[in-house]
Formats: C-alpha cells, sequence, structure tokens
C-alpha cells in the first residue's frame, strides 16, 4: 500500500505543476514563450484552440484517473461510477482529440509523433473498452482496462521528469524527446499489463505484444503487427 499511495502522490504533484506551469496558455493577450517558440505551425487557430483544451482536459482528468485509483474511492461505487463517466467523456471527447492535433507538430520529429499518437491511441482504446466492461458489469475487465488508462495518462508526468533529467545530464535534446516519451510509453503499458497478471511471469510480456500488434493493425501497419505480437513469444 505505501508504494502505491506514494506513486499516486507523486502522480498528484506532477499533475498540479503541470497545470500551474500551464495557466500562461490561457492568456488570450499575450503568448507564452512556448507558443511563440512552436510558431508558425500549420492550421494556428486550430493548434491554439487545442493547446488549451489539451490542457484543460487534462487538469480536470487526470486528478480525476487519480482519485479513481484510490481504494477510498472504489469502495464508493456510486460516486466511483460518476465520476469515471465525467473522466472518461472529458478524455473521449476532448483529451484525446485534441492531443492528437497536437501531437503533428511535436517536438522530435514523426518518430516522437508516433509515440504521441499511440499512448492517445492506447487511452482512446482502452477507455472505450474500459466503460463497455463497467455497462456489463465485468469488473476484472474494467479494472484491466483502466490500469492502461492511468498508466497512459502518467506519462506526462514521468516524460517531463525524464526530460529534466535528461536535459541536465547534457543529453542532446533530438535523443532526449525520443526516449523521454517512448520509454515511459512503452514502460507505462508494460507494467499495466504486469500488475494486471497474476499467474505467470511470462504472461504480461505476452499480453503487451498482443496489445501493441492490435494497435498496428488497428492503424493499418500490418507489417509492424507479426513482430509486435511475438514480443512476449
Amino acid at each position: 500500500r505505501v508504494p502505491r499511495a506514494l506513486f499516486l502522490l507523486a502522480m498528484a504533484a506532477g499533475s498540479a505543476l503541470i497545470t500551474l506551469g500551464s495557466l500562461a496558455y490561457f492568456d488570450f493577450q499575450e503568448l507564452p514563450p512556448f507558443v511563440i517558440e512552436k510558431l508558425p505551425v500549420r492550421f494556428e487557430a486550430l493548434w491554439l484552440m487545442s493547446l488549451r483544451v489539451h490542457v484543460a482536459a487534462a487538469a480536470l482528468a487526470f486528478p480525476l484517473c487519480i482519485a479513481l485509483m484510490t481504494r477510498a474511492l472504489q469502495r464508493r461505487a456510486t460516486l466511483h461510477r460518476w465520476l469515471g463517466r465525467i473522466a472518461g467523456g472529458v478524455i473521449l471527447l476532448a483529451l484525446v482529440p485534441s492531443g492528437t492535433v497536437l501531437a503533428f507538430d511535436a517536438k522530435g520529429g514523426s518518430f516522437v509523433t508516433a509515440g504521441f499518437l499511440l499512448s492517445g491511441a492506447l487511452v482512446f482504446g482502452f477507455m472505450a473498452k474500459g466503460i463497455r466492461d463497467a455497462r456489463r458489469r465485468d469488473l476484472v475487465r474494467h479494472r484491466h482496462a483502466m490500469r492502461h488508462v492511468f498508466a497512459q495518462m502518467s506519462v506526462a508526468v514521468s516524460s517531463r521528469a525524464l526530460l529534466y533529467v535528461f536535459d541536465a545530464a547534457g543529453m542532446s535534446p533530438d535523443i532526449a524527446y525520443v526516449v523521454a516519451l517512448w520509454g515511459p510509453v512503452l514502460g507505462s503499458a508494460a507494467a499495466a499489463e504486469w500488475f494486471s497478471s497474476s499467474t505467470s511471469i511470462a504472461q504480461p510480456f505476452t499480453r503487451i505484444g498482443n496489445v501493441f500488434g492490435k494497435v498496428a493493425r488497428s492503424l493499418g501497419a500490418r507489417s509492424l503487427a507479426r513482430p509486435l505480437a511475438r514480443l512476449g513469444r
């Protein structure tokens, strides 16, 4: 329980710091340095609107996800259900769509864009699945799906923490952006499978391989589907 509580507290602190650092995006009189650095971008008005929607959605959805992962809230079924509906609606209708728009102008190039798109696809897919499982009263599968959603939401904190470490170590920004994104995305997905497995050590790796194989097939990358599916074999 102690590691779980410390992890949730770390995520809550990280979420609060990210939100505080993002308040400048809502200054409609003066653009913050981050936005000026990104300009010019394609479809500037859409990009700026997506940035503000994404920040606002994350500021609401991530703390809700953290709260929903606590034992205290999981014991209160009615409150858990309604807060889950709010979080699910915000994630599916605002967070993932706006994040998809922002991904195409992400720092680090196309490989980083692919990482953001993969993370967004995992969040969207597992959130939709988790809602369906909850409606069917299949709480085991619902819990598994929500672990994946929370794991990918936590990438926002872990990725930024890695960027600070890499910057202090003097790592090249081009390499740092790739490692700081793909490491947490893949690591969080593997961790979600690991903690959902209670039968064997090998099973989580097989299941995470199947997850990435399904994502690759859904994106039409058939050439990637087989090696990803074989990851756990």
